[in-house]
């Protein structure tokens, strides 16, 4: 089999009903993008996203090295991809694009071989929890609006539902994550996330004060190079630190968990490189007895976590962005739990026909 081409798909979809913000970045539009990878037999790999930026230009010069490649030498390919670039990529765009194309080509494996992505990758469960990410600041979005919404996502079947802080005062999101934990209970697991928001101080002061709200973790809680002060807070705090979301390749994570900054390890199994360097990831994380709790979509998350022993949890963002549902689908929701069907690839359908509709609509 031989590769003969690689393209990066985009529907650009109208804009968001409600425009919602993190600590730093306000979501505006709604979109999806999609890396496909052909082959002479006919098959075709499928994976989400090509990142921002520059990563579609990578992708473009990804597809010149990787013509004629035999897409089924997954560790020789990514080797191709990764190395022989004028100067050394070691994080961003570049790494996102590497991904992007190497999930396509996990997708494109288990379509050629009959199998889904996580039990070639390793297989050891089917079934895996999932968190509802949401609580992001939106204009109108008061105490009680935030708590009606998390509670929805209880209501729904999730056991954990994450939100946002870091966007407010110190004081604020505490009084905010004292409301979600009224709304939700003490029985459902609740994760902060402060996209990298504050000085050590200031996550300091937030990790003390909310930390009597049971809280599962605290996402990255400051800038992500600050390693030591992740190691720092992750020493004085009693709730686990989590972060990796915005890390890439190993060599970046070997870092992250020799200098102690994390208790859960969040590669993105897109960003970070491809599941192939996720992976690698894994096997690292796992001996040094942490677990994994990819960022990014389930469609691909599902499929990291079921294929290790130290898989933890994965990110969903079915609460957030309901709109997916009309043209994406592959993996059920049951009670708290994704689950993984038999479908070769990584089981993702698209329905193309009303992509195109809305992508024309949206203009």
């Amino acid at each position: 089999m031989k590769i003969t081409d690689v393209r990066v798909t985009k529907y650009r979809l109208g804009r968001l009903d409600r425009p919602h913000r993190n600590s730093i970045l306000v979501s505006a539009n709604k979109g999806l993008e999609f890396v496909e990878v052909d082959t002479d037999e006919g098959l075709t790999g499928v994976s989400m996203g090509a990142g921002r930026g520059r990563a579609e230009a990578f992708v473009r010069q990804l597809r010149d090295r990787l013509l004629g490649e035999d897409p089924m030498d997954a560790a020789r390919v990514w080797h191709h991809m990764f190395t022989g670039w004028r100067k050394p990529i070691v994080k961003g765009d570049a790494i996102m694009s590497i991904g992007g194309v190497d999930n396509a080509l996990w997708d494109l494996r288990g379509k050629a071989l009959g199998m889904p992505v996580y039990r070639l990758l390793g297989g050891f469960r089917s079934r895996v929890p999932a968190y509802a990410a949401g609580g992001y600041y939106e204009e109108g979005k008061g105490l009680a609006e935030l708590g009606e919404e998390m509670q929805s996502f209880v209501a729904a079947g999730y056991k954990a539902v994450k939100m946002k802080v870091g966007g407010a005062t110190v004081k604020e999101d505490v009084r905010r994550v004292e409301a979600v934990r009224e709304a939700i209970g003490p029985d459902i697991r609740l994760m902060v996330d402060a996209n990298d928001a504050w000085t050590v101080a200031e996550a300091f002061r937030f990790g003390s004060a909310a930390q009597e709200f049971d809280l599962e973790w605290f996402e990255e809680p400051c800038w992500p190079d600050d390693q030591e002060g992740m190691a720092l807070l992750r020493r004085k705090l009693s709730v686990p630190i989590a972060s990796g979301e915005i890390e890439f390749t190993r060599w970046g994570f070997r870092d992250l968990i020799e200098r102690g900054a994390v208790d859960i390890v969040q590669a993105d199994p897109h960003l970070c490189g491809g599941l192939t360097e996720w992976m690698r990831i894994a096997a690292l994380a796992s001996a040094h007895h942490l677990v994994m709790a990819p960022h990014g979509n389930h469609y691909v998350g599902a499929h990291a976590v079921a294929a290790v022993d130290n898989g933890y949890i994965v990110e969903s963002y079915a609460g957030m962005s309901p709109w997916q549902n009309e043209f994406l689908g592959g993996i059920t929701f049951d009670d708290g739990d994704l689950i993984l069907s038999d479908e070769p690839g990584l089981g993702i359908t698209i329905d193309r026909e009303a992509l195109e509709r809305a992508a024309e609509q949206a203009g």
